[in-house]
């Protein structure tokens, strides 16, 4: 009998052990947010090189792709042309001297016999009439002067045209810059219209990169106008990171210098227009490259690791553990992200433990094992099991 009913007890199902999974806590501190862009940059000032008069080229003095400083001779025209210009320029100066000269002597001829008739006019010794030829021949002279001395005036501008054009064919920069490669050969005849080359200015160097309308108004208060000499000094615009191309990042920090006029309202986007110190003259214009810049500071945000919040068709969950280690599958707002963090809107409170590791699982209302992730960026669990 005893034996039988011993024979009828059911054993003790097992037990299971809770699933380990990795956790941090929710970390609570101010945090920037950075927008990055596609930029490109291009020259402070580019100027084309064009010639000033017309003639054949004789001479490139310049190496292409080299630093040249305002006032430097890049090109030379035949100068023959102009100088043959310049000489009959000055004769037509001499002699518009001498024939002035010669006006001035007989203007001193007329008043000396205007002098000698006139008493004797008067006393009727000779004719009125000659006194009157005598003051006619006077004014006469004088008119010729006048004549003679405009006609000075304007073969000395026709001198100082001259030069200047003499002077014009050495082509020279206005700026200080890199010249580019030369657009013409020597022995081309020439005209103003005719690029030469292109010189600019690439330190300070110019980058240009559009952003949308609320990362502008983000920062817009930022933004003023200011010289070249001010990019370092300024202490209200947005600072600028600049990645180039191979992934590097430029070790000199840039400054926004203004923004375009207008939004484009096909794109949504503003132009913005920043500058970067370029001593070594190392970036140039046409490259493309990365701007990265901090657009807004993120009040006493919530942060938790990327890899703790799960998609879902347009819905964010976060798996919540509660003092008795028991699962909380939560619906979250998410906000910007923060290298591998991201900010929690909504739904999460500082303090609460969240699962990063093992997620799948962390069954909604399921009890784990927590265990403290410090694999990821965010504070690990200290709390004892």
């Amino acid at each position: 009998m005893s034996t039988v009913g011993c024979a009828g007890k059911s054993a003790p199902p097992p037990r299971t052990e809770a699933p380990d999974v990795g956790v941090v806590t929710v970390t609570q501190r101010d945090v920037p947010i950075y927008g990055d862009w596609v930029a490109t940059l291009d020259g402070y000032v580019n100027a084309n090189i064009q010639p000033q008069v017309s003639g054949y080229l004789i001479q490139q003095n310049y190496r292409e792709g080299s630093l040249v400083h305002k006032g430097n001779v890049l090109f030379e025209i035949d100068p023959r042309p102009f100088q043959a210009t310049l000489d009959q320029a000055k004769a037509q100066v001499a002699q518009a001297g001498g024939q002035l000269a010669q006006a001035q002597a007989q203007l001193g001829l007329t008043i000396i016999n205007v002098n000698r008739d006139t008493p004797l006019a008067k006393a009727r010794a000779i004719a009125q009439s000659q006194l009157d030829n005598d003051i006619q021949a006077k004014a006469q002279a004088e008119a010729l002067i006048k004549t003679d001395q405009a006609a000075i005036e304007s073969s000395e501008a026709a001198v100082e045209q001259a030069a200047l054009n003499l002077g014009f064919t050495k082509v020279r920069s206005l700026i200080d810059g890199i010249a580019g490669i030369a657009q013409t050969q020597m022995g081309n005849l020439v005209a103003q219209t005719t690029v030469l080359t292109t010189v600019s200015q690439v330190n300070p160097i110019k980058v240009y990169f559009p952003i949308s309308e609320q990362e502008y108004l983000h920062i817009a208060d930022k933004i003023k106008p200011g010289a070249v000499g001010d990019l370092l000094a300024a202490k209200n615009t947005v600072p600028l990171q600049l990645t180039l191309s191979n992934g590097t990042v430029y070790p000199r920090p840039g400054r926004i210098v203004f923004a375009d006029r207008q939004v484009d309202p096909q794109t949504g986007t503003i132009r913005i227009v920043g500058a970067f110190p370029n001593p070594g003259n190392i970036l140039r214009p046409g490259q493309f490259a990365r701007i990265r810049a901090m657009t807004s500071l993120h009040k006493n945000a919530l942060l938790v690791p990327q890899r703790a919040v799960s998609e879902l068709q347009g819905r964010y969950e976060i798996a919540v553990l509660g003092p008795d280690n028991k699962v909380d599958i939560r619906g979250v707002k998410v906000g910007d992200r923060a290298g591998t963090m991201w900010v929690i809107d909504s739904g999460l409170n500082p303090g609460e433990r969240v699962v990063t590791e093992g997620i799948a699982k962390a069954r909604d209302g399921a009890v784990v094992n927590p265990k403290p992730d410090t694999s990821t960026g965010g504070t690990p669990d200290n709390s004892q099991d």
